[in-house]
């Protein structure tokens, strides 16, 4: 029994006329203010520093101020302003990449999947949160991040644990890991109403990529912004396969992909001690599925067409000097159309269309009840449904309750946050087959600590345990039975230190050292191995796994006259083990799929006046792509040289920026996820103009 879509298209209108109506009229039924944001140019200025530095007649003035990652209860990094336009990024997922302890599956090429995996936790344990609302759904949990531009973002900054604050949604408080993308807010100069940023970029693999970010100042208190996006690309590039008998190269092909996106925000202040921000997201593409390389077969004619839609808004007021209110909105819709020619049945070719809709609500109430001490109660509500034209379809529909109760205490040298966070979820299907009730409590603590009268130095720990349940994919998508999986739970500790250090009349201004030692306990993990079909995943649940680990993030900032340059490293150690009891399991106290042991990156930026250069190492360890730490699952480490050269400068009232970029500098054949084989070396060329 399929669902009526005209009642869901009724429903649809219904319930953006609401929103519409409710935000025009200002009650604020909220997607979340970044109010007061500094510009990207006096984000870059100061990177994650200690001090700021200004020269006056040779006199050089210091003035100490603490950054975000210093005071962070949990591990922080961020890129920001700037940096990310330095980088050489077009995507979400080509930043994140730079990150310690992260591991970016990428299936390959420009169209190919991006998702995130943080600490081995899963990709599925790490939230995604676009202006404060989580993105992601039901269906697969996993967010493609190569579908988010770097144009329309100002920073990014991931959080291991969770963001260190207690004043957000309960959402927050649900994930082992959380990825912030803050959209770009405007910043205007004295008798100036609006912004103009136009880029451009093209390069390798028939790249073409415009997108134009306007922005406007609406009155004194609003401002408005609208961001359209167009990419297209062939997807063809060289790669090297060996079957273990002999070598050949051969060009990767049905890897096309064409994309339009368009995303408009309002921001503003209604009062004194009210903020509103709504933001309308629209996405639509089309491309092929290029499949794995096995058995000598190169080519492949499945192809997917998918179409997003967000709307989503935050409001938040301090309705006394003592207790303050943030209220969350959001409506989702995803389509899916999947065509695989290849598979033809009694029924014709495989041609299935999936429906998704999400509805979410929340609201976050803090007190202060004294100068030290804040408590936070955030109540969240989710309604997520499936629909598709499969044949035995179960229809799911998915009702989530989050609730969770927070304190913060922050004395002079000590922080401490702690949270207990409630679970309640309830799946409902059609198909006549009990679905069931989930239900947990996750706690979590957090310290922060700093032993010395300096502030330089500080000591930082956390406790947090999380659940998540199997996604709709995991449990009900599938052509031939119901799957059967568990909820997964997960355990995390972690202990760290962070140091930052400024110098005095030395060419060396500040060195940032961050340190995190961490162990990781899960239980029934989830584990999802690609299959033939691509769209149908091999779903298992893995009894035991350990996690060990070391992140090391190192930066450094240089002013060697008349050169600037930053000397960024991060290095992970980590060691993954299946521990299942050996009476059940034959690969007992071996290293879980793609995991490598060693991993990291060297940053390095130099600028000269109107002249910027910037190169980037990245490195991941040998890994397995199966259970079974055998050579045939063997997959060889791989590493990538990248290079960009970028120049600034003015023409009248407006700045011009050309750059030019090599990726895969040594042109090295590698695989991130078996079989999908990447890019080689590649060349993109970026203008862009501001006024």
């Amino acid at each position: 029994m399929r669902r009526n879509k005209n009642a869901f298209a009724g429903v649809n209108c219904v319930f953006l006329t609401l929103i519409t109506t409710l935000l025009l009229s200002g009650i604020g039924i909220p997607v979340i203010l970044q109010a007061q944001t500094v510009p990207a140019q006096k984000v870059a200025a100061q990177p994650d520093s200690l001090d700021k530095i200004n020269q006056l007649n040779e006199v050089e003035i210091r003035k100490i101020k603490v950054s975000r990652r210093q005071t962070s209860s949990t591990p922080l990094q961020i890129l920001s302003g700037s940096e990310l336009q330095k980088l050489n990024s077009l995507s979400v997922a080509d930043a994140v990449r730079y990150f310690s302890g992260v591991q970016l599956k990428d299936y390959g090429g420009i169209g190919g999947m991006k998702t995130l995996n943080i600490r081995s936790l899963g990709t599925n344990h790490t939230g995604v949160f676009y202006d404060g609302i989580q993105l992601g759904n039901a269906q697969n949990g996993q967010v493609d991040l190569g579908k988010y531009s770097l144009d329309n973002i100002e920073e990014i900054a991931l959080y291991n644990g969770q963001k260190s604050t207690i004043f957000q949604p309960a959402k927050g408080f649900a994930t082992a890991s959380s990825l912030y993308l803050k959209a770009r807010q405007p910043v205007f100069e004295k008798d100036k109403t609006y912004l103009i940023n136009a880029y451009l970029k093209t390069g390798s693999f028939g790249l073409i990529n415009p997108s134009v970010l306007w922005q406007n100042k609406l009155g004194s208190n609003f401002n408005s912004s609208v961001n359209a996006e167009y990419t297209r690309a062939d997807g063809k590039y060289k790669f090297r396969y060996t079957n273990g008998v002999y070598d050949t190269t051969a060009v990767r092909n049905n890897g096309d992909v064409e994309r339009m996106r368009l995303e408009l925000a309002l921001n503003g202040v209604l009062n004194d001690s009210s903020t509103l921000s709504t933001r309308v997201y629209l996405y639509s593409d089309e491309m092929g599925l290029p499949g794995a390389i096995v058995s000598n077969k190169f080519n492949y004619l499945q192809r997917t067409w998918n179409q997003n839609l967000f709307v989503q808004s935050t409001y938040q007021k301090d309705i006394t000097k003592k207790y303050s209110l943030m209220a969350n909105a959001k409506y989702g819709y995803d389509y899916n159309r999947y065509l695989d020619p290849e598979n033809v049945s009694l029924n014709g070719l495989l041609d299935n269309h999936y429906h998704h809709q999400e509805v979410y609500l929340s609201a976050a109430n803090q007190y202060h009840l004294t100068k030290f001490w804040d408590l936070v109660l955030s109540a969240d509500y989710q309604m997520n449904s499936l629909d598709a034209d499969v044949y035995l379809f179960s229809y799911p529909t998915r009702n989530t309750f989050l609730t969770a109760l927070a304190t913060h205490l922050n004395f002079k040298n000590l922080d401490v946050q702690a949270n207990l966070l409630g679970t309640y979820i309830h799946d409902r299907v059609e198909d006549g087959t009990p679905a069931g009730t989930k239900q947990k409590l996750s706690p979590t603590l957090m310290v922060s600590w700093q032993p010395f009268n300096g502030k330089e130095f500080r000591i930082r720990s956390f406790y947090k345990e999380i659940f998540r349940m199997p996604t709709f994919n995991d449990l009900y998508y599938t052509d031939f039975r119901r799957a059967y999986i568990r909820p997964e739970s997960a355990r995390q500790y972690d202990l760290g230190v962070t140091y930052i250090k400024v110098f005095h009349k030395s060419y060396l201004q500040q060195v940032s050292i961050q340190t995190d030692a961490y162990y990781n306990e899960v239980r029934d993990k989830i584990v999802a191995v690609p299959g033939n079909n691509s769209q149908r995943w091999s779903v298992e649940n893995i009894g035991e796994v350990e996690i060990k680990g070391i992140d090391v993030n190192i930066q450094t900032n240089w002013k060697v006259q008349p050169l600037d340059f930053n000397v960024g490293i991060n290095y992970t150690w980590q060691q993954a083990l299946d521990v299942t009891p050996l009476s059940i399991n034959p690969d007992y106290g071996r290293q879980i799929p793609y995991t490598p042991e060693h991993s990291g990156s060297v940053l390095f930026a130099a600028s000269l006046k109107k002249l910027s250069l910037n190169y980037s190492f990245i490195y991941t360890g040998a890994r397995y792509n199966q259970k079974a730490n055998i050579p045939v699952n063997y997959i060889q480490p791989w590493y990538t040289h990248d290079l960009a050269l970028n120049y600034l400068t003015k023409v009248a009232k407006s700045k011009v920026r050309v750059g030019a970029e090599i990726n895969n500098l040594l042109n090295q054949y590698y695989d991130v996820i078996a079989n999908f084989p990447m890019p080689g070396r590649s060349f993109r060329f970026t203008l862009i103009y501001s006024y």
